[in-house]
């Protein structure tokens, strides 16, 4: 799989993607508007996050099929701390016709790497709700560890889900 940051041209991918796996990730996701995910909706949001590095606050990477113009995962690192913090939150999601592939590993991985490398990140911080038993699976094989749990955490598909807290922390630190 080809992984990289997202660019300003991936909206038109980006749409598809989520236009795709809709049904898929509602389950795990907050309610969108109408539109949010149209092309032009992306392209608005690409502009934003494509920011200069230095002073970005997220960083949004995709998995592309080789031999294709098709996103098959995504993973974020959002609200970003620099300072004496030096920690994000990642937040990630598989097209439902690559679940199980160890897709969605490798992304999360490289995007680890990146936080620790790249940013020179302390933590990252990955939370789930408790009935995604896919999401705790990944996360302890990538070495996440249980923090706690989180009553009526995130509004999620428009109702308030408790999560269960993990971390990562950089192992050079």
């Amino acid at each position: 799989m080809e992984v990289r940051l997202i660019a300003i041209d991936d909206a038109a991918r980006l749409s598809r993607f989520y236009e795709v796996n809709q049904t898929h990730l509602q389950a795990w996701e907050p309610s969108k508007s109408e539109g949010y995910h149209s092309e032009s909706s992306w392209e608005a949001r690409l502009q934003e996050w494509c920011s200069p590095v230095d002073s970005a606050n997220s960083f949004h990477f995709i998995s592309i099929e080789p031999g294709s113009d098709e996103i098959v995962a995504v993973c974020s690192l959002t609200n970003v701390v620099r300072g004496p913090f030096r920690a994000c939150y990642m937040g990630y999601a598989v097209d439902h016709r690559y679940e199980g592939r160890g897709v969605m590993k490798a992304l999360c991985q490289h995007v680890i790497d990146y936080a620790f490398t790249d940013l020179s990140l302390n933590r990252v911080m990955a939370n789930y709700m408790p009935r995604n038993g896919r999401s705790a699976i990944l996360l302890k094989s990538l070495g996440f560890v249980k923090e706690g749990e989180a009553k009526r955490y995130l509004k999620i598909n428009g109702i308030w889900e408790d999560h269960i807290l993990t971390s990562l922390l950089n192992p050079a630190n």
